[in-house]
């Protein structure tokens, strides 16, 4: 399979144009991934457009690329939302990684009440910035023609407001619905995943009241980093997107 890289720029390009990729995309096709003249490569801008063609220079600071191909890929719809919980260590940025690999389209970071981890001032912007890099690398792992969009982290007030108007699922090994016999609608489904200590009883009854839907996994309880892409599979069927 070609080696696919990321470049934001490429929107615009048609067949016959070079497409440069540099800074630390370059030095990571050339000395990490050990690019070579000749050799096919993708690009991608993050937003749909696929570009096929071969590497016609590489040096650790430019790559050029001669497109051969285009296409563009819509963006998936309905979409699926991970509104993942802040969790200590890295077992919150596991689970992006693998959600990203896995098909999701969005990430929201939820403070919940249990969270150990706190984003506050400086470290939420931090904090998300990292998802971000996360998600970007594991996009490009996985050859997806759209990265999926991190979020400023959300509260549960504003979880509530958006169960009003999409269709939330709230992991909760308590549920009697399993997540595998629920019927998407045509509208986003948006999963939302508790940290460690699981989504507290206020935080259940506060976003159920609000329209959100308690949904059952499975019969054992998953980490926070498990949970998320395990869900993600789940509806990734009932999507038939595998």
């Amino acid at each position: 399979m070609a080696l696919h890289f990321l470049v934001e720029s490429s929107s615009g390009s048609a067949v016959g144009d070079i497409v440069s990729l540099t800074g630390a995309e370059a030095k990571h096709a050339a000395v990490v991934r050990r690019l070579r003249v000749g050799e096919a490569v993708t690009v991608g801008d993050g937003a749909g457009v696929w570009l096929t063609g071969v590497a016609e220079e590489v040096s650790p600071s430019r790559v050029d690329v001669r497109v051969e191909q285009r296409s563009e890929h819509p963006a998936p719809s309905p979409r699926i939302v991970l509104v993942q919980a802040l969790a200590k260590g890295d077992r919150d940025e596991l689970a992006v990684q693998a959600a990203c690999e896995l098909g999701v389209d969005e990430i929201v970071p939820w403070q919940a009440g249990r969270s150990i981890s706190r984003w506050e001032g400086a470290k939420a912007v931090k904090g998300r910035e990292r998802w971000a890099t996360i998600v970007r690398e594991a996009a490009k792992q996985a050859h997806r023609a759209w990265v999926p969009e991190v979020t400023d982290p959300a509260s549960t007030a504003q979880l509530a407001e958006r169960a009003a108007a999409q269709r939330v699922l709230l992991l909760d090994p308590t549920a009697s619905v399993r997540l595998s016999e629920i019927e998407p609608d045509g509208r986003d489904l948006v999963l939302v995943v508790g940290p460690e200590g699981g989504i507290s009883d206020d935080e259940l009854r506060r976003l159920s009241d609000a329209g959100a839907e308690r949904v059952l996994l499975g019969d054992t309880v998953l980490r926070t980093s498990t949970a998320g892409p395990a869900a993600i599979a789940v509806l990734s069927v009932a999507l038939g997107r595998w």
